[in-house]
């Protein structure tokens, strides 16, 4: 036995207190999932780092109590929620508590309960659902905000714990996905909405460029306009905060030849950029047409009311529990999300009174 050897034994033995499973997995040099795998079965990881685990938990003389065993093994009835956003940014974007009633709404009449988690970025929240694996605390999980070479599906995959991903239905994802089809119907109908109206300097306000739903609708506003030979008046990104909503708008109402209209990639900052522009002097929609996407209630309460892009978002929570569902063995109805996203037409569009040159033909976008 040689010293490493020799002083990771004292430690694990020696030292008094009883060895720990993060111990083991210091000396085996993988995560406390891991070794929660190497004992359950479950999960996929490799024969060698298997062996490597069950020689590191054999050296320090530690094993998994039979109630903890047995805790792991039972059902929690309880999935995750991480969201991956600034506690004031959730707070002020209904799109969550809808989400969130969705979901709830198939998960407590089985008995199954909601955890909510908060994280900084991607590796908050990777290192979140490596503790809840190993600690045996939910039974599954629900994933927001699709990325491009998203490392969340894989590693929930090989932590043995059941997942959807909210988005467009995609054939060859990791895992499961729930959201309605042909994702960007809903921004071309609101282009032509608005070109209808005479207006031709229009501006787009979108998301993180991170996520793969703002690269999506960005590209389907930049397409719809130029197939009508019209370029956009801007395109600006922000992290859907409250601040960088009003920043945004203040930028683009500052410009030398300012839009006539504005579409934001959500509904809350719809409504800030309808303030900054009130507060600026102007009338919405006489000087200025707003268009949200969501169709969150605060639409239909605010003045004038919001035209917005219509998602179903209480639906989809409500599909992608009963997805969920589904893969923990519960027998739950199949309910097919065959919509897609639809403009709802309210007061805060409206024709400009500038004059606008005619519209190159193109054709629709997708399949109602």
């Amino acid at each position: 036995m040689n010293g490493s050897e020799a002083s990771r034994r004292d430690s694990g033995r020696d030292g008094g207190a009883r060895p720990t499973i993060k111990a083991v997995a210091a000396a085996a040099g993988v995560s406390t999932a891991a070794v929660s795998q190497a004992f359950n079965a479950k999960g996929r990881i490799s024969e060698a780092t298997r062996r490597r685990i069950l020689d590191a938990a054999a050296e320090l003389g530690w094993s998994p109590s039979a109630t903890a065993t047995a805790l792991r093994s039972a059902r929690t009835r309880t999935l995750a929620l991480v969201v991956r956003r600034p506690t004031d940014v959730l707070g002020a974007d209904p799109h969550f508590s809808e989400l969130i009633t969705g979901l709830e709404g198939e998960l407590a009449p089985r008995g199954y309960g909601l955890l909510l988690h908060l994280v900084a970025d991607v590796a908050e929240e990777s290192a979140l659902y490596e503790r809840l694996a190993a600690e045996g605390r939910v039974d599954g999980a629900v994933l927001t905000d699709a990325r491009a070479d998203d490392p969340r599906p894989p590693l929930l995959r090989g932590l043995g714990l059941p997942a959807v991903l909210l988005g467009a239905p995609h054939p060859d994802a990791p895992v499961p996905t729930v959201g309605l089809g042909n994702q960007g119907a809903g921004i071309h109908e609101a282009v032509d909405h608005l070109m209808e109206l005479g207006h031709r300097r229009i501006a787009y306000v979108s998301g993180p460029g991170e996520l793969l739903h703002t690269g999506l609708r960005r590209a389907v506003f930049e397409e719809t306009l130029r197939l009508k030979g019209v370029e956009p008046a801007a395109v600006l990104s922000t992290d859907f905060s409250e601040a960088a909503a009003v920043a945004a708008t203040e930028e683009l109402l500052g410009m030398t030849e300012r839009p006539t209209a504005v579409m934001y990639a959500n509904d809350s900052m719809a409504v800030c950029g309808i303030g900054a522009a009130q507060r600026a002097g102007l009338r919405v929609p006489d000087d200025l047409s707003v268009v949200g996407y969501d169709n969150l209630p605060i639409g239909r309460w605010l003045h004038p009311r919001l035209t917005t892009v219509d998602q179903q978002v209480q639906r989809v929570g409500a599909a992608a529990a009963r997805a969920l569902l589904a893969q923990c063995g519960e027998d739950v109805p199949h309910v097919a999300l065959d919509d897609r996203p639809r403009l709802v037409v309210r007061e805060s569009t409206g024709p400009t009174d500038r004059p606008a040159p005619p519209i190159t033909s193109s054709p629709p976008y997708g399949k109602t």
